[in-house]
């Protein structure tokens, strides 16, 4: 009788961590290269693309989590009162940030888009100190105060207020703050959050149709894009869950940084969107604070 073989503890932990990290990296790929999908739909008003992105993002959900056989979370987390409340707060803030975020691409503002994933991490330390009782380490408060101060400089110097920015973090942040405080796996939460929307973004959908201004079933391209961004919106989302699960919280947190720095190499180089000595300044602040912050957050790490 050939005895049984055991697959040692190390390997199995590498091949989980590889697959997270290809998980992770797919998702932060497309939410990295999303302008230039965005951008396809310019000529389409804000308020038509998120209604669609709401919409075909439900079905989307609904087969992934059909598929993964996780449809049992659905009718008790509807049931509760105050979860649905929450979740429904999280659809609105979401749905903003989407809105937001689209109208930046298509009106030529793709580079604050990129310092606002930038700020994000450090927004979310800010609001982990206020809401969750965590403490800033003192490398964490530097790259905080880097961040405050670029704010400043573009707002008095350069002479226009980051409201874009801000609130692109802001919302993100929030969102991410509320949704930690909600019992619901992040795949059966997000189809409920769609689910709480989707009869606005139908019902605005139609009345598009009937009164003769909405793009979809018009060229066959647009239709395609507009179905398309229900792909584009779950997808990604699924993938980081998945991924997230596998990987130190360290590195998922290194990793994010793929994102706005795709967006502002699409900004400058594919875009050619004006970039002025105050925004340079202003980023060069930002990437000395995220390199303060992500060294602790390695330092962290090693010490566990």
């Amino acid at each position: 009788m050939r005895p049984i073989q055991t697959v040692p503890a190390s390997t199995t932990e590498g091949n989980t961590a590889r697959s997270g990290f290809f998980f992770a990296l797919s998702a932060y790929s497309i939410w990295g290269f999303l302008p230039l999908y965005w951008i396809l739909l310019q000529h389409v008003s804000t308020l038509e693309v998120l209604a669609h992105r709401a919409l075909w993002s439900l079905p989307v959900a609904g087969i992934i989590l059909v598929a993964i056989g996780r449809t049992g979370d659905i009718i008790p987390t509807l049931k509760d009162r105050k979860k649905l409340g929450i979740l429904l707060v999280c659809s609105l803030i979401i749905s903003s940030n989407w809105g937001v975020f689209i109208w930046a691409v298509s009106n030529e503002h793709t580079i604050d888009a990129a310092l606002a994933y930038y700020i994000n991490p450090l927004l979310s330390i800010c609001l982990g100190v206020v809401f969750l009782g965590d403490r800033f380490n003192r490398w964490q408060l530097a790259a905080i105060l880097l961040a405050t101060l670029a704010v400043l400089l573009l707002t008095f110097a350069g002479g226009k207020f980051p409201w874009i920015s801000l609130f692109l973090a802001g919302t993100f942040a929030l969102y991410g703050l509320l949704r930690k405080t909600v019992e619901v796996g992040p795949t059966q939460g997000f189809l409920i959050e769609i689910l709480l929307i989707a009869a606005i973004a139908g019902a605005y959908v139609i009345w598009l149709a009937v009164t003769g201004q909405g793009n979809f079933l018009g060229r066959t391209s647009d239709t395609l894009l507009l179905l398309g961004c229900g792909p584009i919106t779950a997808v990604p989302l699924i993938l980081f869950a998945t991924g997230a699960k596998r990987l130190r919280l360290s590195t998922v947190g290194l990793m994010q940084y793929i994102v706005p720095t795709s967006i502002f190499i699409i900004g400058v180089f594919i875009f050619r969107e004006p970039l002025d000595h105050w925004q340079l300044a202003a980023f060069g602040l930002i990437w000395v604070g995220l390199l303060l912050y992500s060294w602790s957050t390695l330092a962290l790490g090693r010490e566990k």
